[in-house]
């Protein structure tokens, strides 16, 4: 009996619909984004080892997939044996995601590039996640980034080329939910904390959509009761106006809105920053798009410095897009900081909430042959069927041809024509709409 033949788990084959709106949905952000003055870069899909795991991707380090060392001695793997260290076999990695092989372009090249660099990069990366739905070990991320813009400026540019990005894919109502790190670790400060305590603490505060206020308070109680308290009094006079799905009217970008839900005094610089940001941002996006504030907005990673953003979708039960601003990645590999900030689509989801337009490119034509037309005379029209603007696909006629036509308007053609002996003009065929 023959055994199933399957990709890897995780991992997935595209037939050719999904494909076709897989990139439908790129074409889209990449024009979106190409019109917004940002270009397109491309980077190795590998990375030294030391980089990936320099502590610039946060978790995700956890999550990459390593690659063997060429020609590994015995005596190599004897001592990763007793050292209990497999991790000393491997000198490459597959990227997790594109932000540090971006921080390492930069570095690589930043003699060739402009003072302000506004890239793009749409790729697929590579995490060891335990798979499930909307969650792959290989997915496609769509990223821009700004790097060398210190200024408010840059998170605008980001927020409103993302924005226009998913209206013009049609995902009406989604939500930009923005915070300020300085934001977080003022509250952190303001209930108690210690400053060395603020990294594990918003580790959890992270958890609040899986585990809830109380859930939070509970672990947080671990750190510091008495301040673990007081951040469950600020959970709670935030909680109505997010709404339970976070898809509520929400707290508008307003210093009125914003303070209005904070302790009195806690992070001026980041509420600062926010109210200016809502003041660009007034009137500044498409319809069917809206920016609000989420004080309990933390994303994961360690390397955020000031504003940081996720996109939700009443669709989606995730996030389909994020950043934020990391000043001190690029430092990292340069000895000097630069200023950089991030948006990103998450593209998988994003993809799967989309139908494919019936019409998305050059009309698709069948031509279907009967037996002796001589090929000479086929491939005749079809170059001038495809000089036309065409696409076209040869088919020999079958005696099932209720199948057959079945099978082609499936794969997107939309008119169909007989081919009988003798005709080389694409003028005498006669096509029919297959959706008759």
């Amino acid at each position: 009996m023959a055994q199933p033949v399957n990709p890897p788990r995780g991992m997935r084959d595209f037939l050719p619909a999904d494909k076709a709106r897989r990139e439908h949905a790129l074409g889209i952000i990449r024009s979106v984004y190409r019109s917004h003055g940002f270009d397109e870069i491309e980077t190795p899909v590998v990375e030294d080892y030391a980089r990936l795991h320099a502590g610039l991707g946060g978790d995700n380090e956890k999550l990459s997939f390593s690659i063997l060392k060429r020609g590994i001695r015995p005596e190599a793997l004897a001592a990763a044996a007793e050292s209990g260290d497999a991790e000393q076999l491997a000198d490459l990695g597959l990227r997790f995601d594109l932000t540090v092989p971006l921080t390492r372009f930069f570095a690589t090249h930043r003699a060739e590039l402009p003072p302000v660099f506004r890239s793009i990069q749409i790729a697929p990366v590579w995490r060891a996640e335990r798979p499930q739905k909307g969650r792959y070990r290989q997915f496609v991320q769509a990223d821009i980034d700004i790097i060398g813009e210190a200024g408010l400026l840059a998170e605008i540019e980001l927020i409103t080329a993302t924005s226009q990005a998913l209206a013009a894919l049609g995902l009406a109502g989604c939500v930009i939910r923005v915070n300020d790190r300085r934001i977080l670790f003022g509250l952190l400060t303001h209930c108690g904390f210690a400053a060395e305590t603020h990294d594990r603490a918003l580790i959890i505060i992270d958890k609040l959509d899986k585990i809830g206020a109380s859930g939070v308070v509970d672990e947080l109680r671990a750190i510091d009761s008495a301040a673990a308290d007081r951040i469950g009094e600020v959970l709670a006079a935030v909680e109505p106006a997010l709404g339970a799905d976070g898809l509520g009217t929400g707290i508008p970008l307003t210093r009125e809105a914003i303070a209005g839900v904070l302790p009195e005094g806690a992070a001026a610089d980041g509420v600062a920053n926010l109210a200016a940001l809502g003041d660009a941002l007034e009137g500044g996006l498409p319809a069917g798009v809206s920016v609000r504030f989420d004080p309990t907005l933390v994303r994961g990673m360690g390397y955020y410095t000031g504003t940081i953003f996720e996109v939700a979708h009443p669709g989606s039960g995730s996030s389909v897009g994020g950043g934020g601003r990391y000043d001190g990645m690029v430092g990292r590999f340069l000895g000097q900081d630069v200023p950089a900030v991030g948006f990103s689509i998450g593209f998988e989801r994003v993809v799967d909430l989309l139908a494919l337009p019936e019409s998305t490119g050059p009309e698709s034509v069948a031509l279907i042959a009967d037996a002796d037309v001589a090929l000479a005379d086929l491939l005749e029209l079809k170059r001038a069927l495809v000089d036309r603007g065409h696409r076209v696909r040869l088919e020999k006629r079958q005696k099932n041809m209720k199948t057959l036509l079945a099978r082609v308007a499936q794969e997107g053609f939309s008119r169909v024509a007989n081919v009988r002996a003798g005709v080389s003009d694409p003028d005498a065929l006669e096509f029919r709409d297959l959706a008759e």
